[in-house]
């Protein structure tokens, strides 16, 4: 009797392992997402349940707010600027010290079908969110809030605060940011896998372990409203001379280009010899850049190569960042176009700087740094857009936190 009594709990306990295997198998990876962004998953998810939770509606309710507030104040006038003045757009785009930041990349480039994203913020992960223990949610919640505070109001993450919000809970690393940003703007996530690239550039999926050197990664297939399946990549990496020289991520990005570039917020790190790398790399095998003052400085670019179209107003940098004024930058923003949004450090709209770069067909970038050309007539100015009377950006809640 009492054997028979053991062998029906083991199988009772074997019989619940099952069924909790399957139900966390049920937990799609656009489920989480959507969870995570406070939008109603599926109706058949095992996450139904926690969306009654008073924790997760009042985090839903915020979310709501918050980016709605974003859409209007912000994404939708970014994607109005890129429609107009983005006539030919890559496949491929390219965000350096981006972060987990999806949000901008997809607003400035919406027609790409590859996005590259590279930081030092680690991958992280994101757990069955039906195992987390009783009450562990709503903190888990509130903590992937705290991660997106600044860039909901700033447009940008701060990378001393980043330290610690995405190390601080179960919910932690890039992954989950990555989840909400993709579900708040309207993507379907089909598949996730975590990748890594070795010293020369290969890709290797799942528990395939490249080497000692290797640069650790996510790869995420989506789709848009289109049904179109699009891919997005984030690697944490050492963009420094001494980690892009030592690991595989240019070589990889270098597969895919040329691109289109992004660089924002990028504490005026090219500015430094110590991101030479990186940045003669973005120079060689980007054919647009769109850049705040914190990018490339102008002295970098080759004066043939490019052609300068600059819009807002440069004003300099922010305390934070003193010694980076650039005359030329100031000279060129003379005859700057207007834009109605705000965007990097300067972030209010009035006060924000955007400099669009692009490369003039045919050329490319010779021994020494020489420009060669075809006879290929330069691009055409981009058009200027009929701005509507801009509104009164709301002071956004809350601290504001230096960086780094």
């Amino acid at each position: 009797m009492v054997r028979a009594l053991r062998i029906a709990a083991a199988a009772l306990a074997l019989l619940a392992v099952a069924v909790s295997s399957a139900r966390a198998a049920e937990i799609t990876f656009d489920d989480t997402a959507r969870f995570l962004a406070g939008m109603q998953p599926s109706a058949d998810s095992p996450l139904v349940p926690l969306t009654k939770d008073p924790a997760w509606q009042r985090h839903a309710k915020f979310f709501d707010g918050a980016f709605a507030q974003l859409e209007q104040r912000q994404l939708a006038k970014i994607r109005d600027w890129a429609d107009v003045n983005l006539a030919a757009p890559r496949p491929t785009m390219f965000y350096m010290f981006s972060g987990p930041d999806f949000l901008y990349a997809n607003a400035f480039y919406s027609k790409a079908s590859t996005y590259v994203l590279g930081a030092l913020e680690p991958v992280g992960a994101v757990p069955d969110l039906t195992r987390l223990p009783r009450g562990s949610v709503g903190a888990a919640l509130y903590n992937v809030e705290r991660s997106l505070g600044s860039i909901l109001s700033f447009s940008f993450f701060i990378t001393k605060q980043m330290k610690v919000d995405l190390h601080a809970n179960q919910v932690n690393g890039t992954l989950p940011i990555l989840y909400v940003f993709l579900a708040r703007s309207g993507k379907t996530i089909r598949n996730v896998e975590m990748v890594a690239l070795d010293d020369k550039g290969g890709l290797h999926v799942g528990e395939d372990n490249p080497g000692r050197n290797a640069t650790r990664g996510v790869r995420i297939t989506f789709a848009g409203s289109d049904g179109e399946a699009r891919t997005l990549y984030y690697f944490s990496t050492d963009l420094s001379n001494a980690g892009a020289r030592n690991t595989g991520f240019l070589k990889f990005c270098e597969t895919l280009g040329p691109g289109n570039s992004l660089l924002k917020s990028a504490s005026y790190l090219l500015h430094k010899s110590d991101f030479a790398v990186v940045r003669d790399w973005l120079l060689a095998n980007s054919a647009t850049i769109i850049q705040d003052d914190s990018g490339i400085p102008l002295a970098n670019y080759g004066a043939r190569q490019w052609r300068f179209f600059p819009f807002g107003r440069y004003l300099g940098p922010i305390g934070e960042f003193p010694g980076r004024y650039q005359e030329r930058y100031a000279e060129l923003f003379t005859r700057a176009q207007p834009i109605d949004f705000g965007v990097g450090y300067r972030w209010r709209m009035h006060e924000s700087n955007l400099l669009l770069s692009v490369r003039v067909p045919g050329t490319e970038t010779a021994p020494g740094g020489e420009a060669t050309s075809s006879a290929e007539p330069p691009p055409r100015a981009p058009r200027p857009k009929r701005l509507r009377p801009p509104e009164p950006i709301p002071p956004p809640p809350g601290r504001f936190y230096w960086f780094r």
